[in-house]
């Protein structure tokens, strides 16, 4: 081989093997091949089946469109189908061109008989993904220094495009990961805690913002303490989006979800036969939350001997997984979260003091909603509207008698409490502007008629599309159409208005 087609070579296999876009490298490393060994057509032919399909051509007759859509059936060219099986490379001989499958340009393209003709299967690991065709316009054999040059071209060629479309396809995973994790993260709230919490008028929850800024900027642990539903949940997300780890994990765990059992596994993670059911190795909350913030809720009810380990990573940033002598370090800003007294529980043995003090360096009261009733409207608005836009209905409004009802209320629940009444009310409500009379007067846990309640939706969802369509003039599509009114797609309306019996009647347009 001379030093130039060696050179080419080498340029095809570095082309062969950048992953920028699969089909530009396929093309790229044709044209660098042509260099190599001449042709006035070049194809990558991608098996589907028992068919073949052009997917790049390039060289002078590679712009023709017969040649561009041109497909073939393997049933119609068995010594092309022979290539692929057999995964050697054929130069066809004027012998081979007698017969009717002699080329797979047959029929398309109008070449001399005894043409040079080249196929050379492309394959990977799993199996054949179909050929490369090598045509010129002038009659010869391409010589066996060219077949053996291709050979080695097809297998790196394959191996390319194989690497390249796992390539993408786990891009398209990482990108449906991502907007999964996108959305979980809005279903939770995370998004929005640090602007809610921002958001709070009471000197309260000023002085608990002002305090969480201040946290936030260090590693030290932080102890959140509270009643049940006051949103320590939301105070621990908006301390680690106001800090340097807002870009890494934050990963939570309910201390009291777990069984006592589970929770050292759960937390630090175990090898294949650590336990009875411990069939492969799995990481813990805290390698998942390496470099970001792992939230202990609920730290009250952490078993004594998980204590231990716990004071450990927070001392030192070491663990050894359950039934491992491995030890294993990790970078974790820790946020815990209780309701329970800690130091009651001290005294009566129940949590450990040197653990208590490791974590309460920096601890946080949030206050009940009782004592923030300022707060009460913004919490309400913030979540109304992450509440639209995770169901696709309302959006909802709350007048000042609406305001004034919430903030009359003693909620014993907090903003838990809080957020179940607004979620009742949406369902209640017959329209955008929130009563919280009806929502109220069914808050008892004794009235759960589901039938009664069904019905009552399905009237008052018929009720509201025939007043919009009243508003409208029977109007359902485009500007100022009833579609636009509900916020809803025109076509799902058709189908609503069908099921309760209004589609007839009605001018739809």
């Amino acid at each position: 081989m001379n030093t130039r087609a060696h050179r080419d070579l080498l340029a095809a296999t570095r082309l062969s093997t950048s992953l920028d876009a699969i089909d530009t490298v396929i093309g790229q490393s044709l044209e660098a091949l042509g260099r190599v060994v001449p042709y006035d057509l070049a194809t990558v032919m991608q098996l589907d089946g028992e068919e073949l399909s052009v997917r790049i051509a390039r060289g002078r007759l590679g712009d023709r469109d017969d040649v561009r859509e041109h497909r073939l059936r393997l049933d119609d060219f068995p010594s092309i189908r022979q290539v692929i099986e057999e995964g050697r490379v054929r130069a066809f001989t004027e012998h081979d061109h007698t017969g009717d499958d002699g080329d797979p340009f047959d029929g398309v393209l109008d070449l001399p008989h005894g043409h040079f003709c080249m196929v050379a299967p492309l394959r990977d690991a799993s199996g054949p993904l179909g050929i490369i065709t090598l045509d010129r316009a002038t009659c010869g054999v391409f010589p066996q220094e060219a077949v053996e040059l291709v050979g080695v071209f097809a297998r790196l060629l394959g191996l390319a495009i194989n690497y390249g479309e796992q390539s993408v396809q786990l891009q398209r995973l990482r990108e449906q990961l991502l907007e999964q994790n996108r959305i979980l993260v809005e279903e939770a709230g995370e998004g929005d805690a640090a602007e809610l919490i921002n958001s709070c008028t009471s000197q309260a929850m000023q002085t608990v913002a002002h305090l969480g800024h201040q946290v936030a900027i260090t590693d030290t642990p932080v102890l959140i303490l509270g009643e049940t539903g006051v949103g320590k949940d939301v105070l621990a997300n908006a301390i680690h989006q106001w800090s340097p780890r807002a870009g890494r994990p934050m990963v939570r765990v309910n201390c009291a979800a777990l069984p006592p059992s589970l929770i050292e596994s759960e937390l630090f993670g175990h090898v294949k036969g650590a336990f009875s059911g411990a069939t492969s190795r799995r990481l813990g909350r805290f390698q998942a939350a390496d470099g970001g913030t792992l939230f202990l809720d609920e730290i009250g009810e952490i078993p004594a001997d998980t204590q231990v380990k716990l004071l450990r990573v927070l001392q030192e940033g070491t663990f050894e997984p359950v039934g491992s002598d491995a030890t294993v370090k990790v970078d974790v800003r820790v946020i815990a979260a209780t309701n329970r007294d800690l130091q009651s529980a001290i005294s009566k043995g129940e949590f450990r003091e040197d653990l208590y003090y490791r974590l309460a360096v920096f601890p946080i009261v949030l206050p009940p909603l009782r004592l923030r009733r300022e707060d009460i409207g913004v919490i309400a608005r913030s979540f109304l509207a992450r509440h639209a836009r995770r169901t696709g209905r309302g959006p909802w409004r709350l007048d000042d008698r609406a305001i004034a009802e919430l903030e009359a209320r003693d909620w014993r629940g907090n903003a838990r409490e809080l957020v179940n009444a607004l979620e009742r009310a949406t369902i209640l409500g017959r329209g955008p502007t929130l009563n919280f009379t009806e929502a109220r007067s069914s808050r008892a846990p004794q009235v759960v008629q589901e039938v009664p309640v069904l019905e009552s939706l399905r009237d008052a969802e018929c009720a509201h599309i025939s007043r919009a369509l009243d508003m409208t003039a029977g109007k359902v599509y485009g500007p100022g159409g009833a579609a636009e009114l509900l916020q809803i797609n025109a076509s799902t309306l058709i189908s609503r208005m069908r099921k309760h019996g209004l589609g007839g009647a009605r001018n739809h347009r």
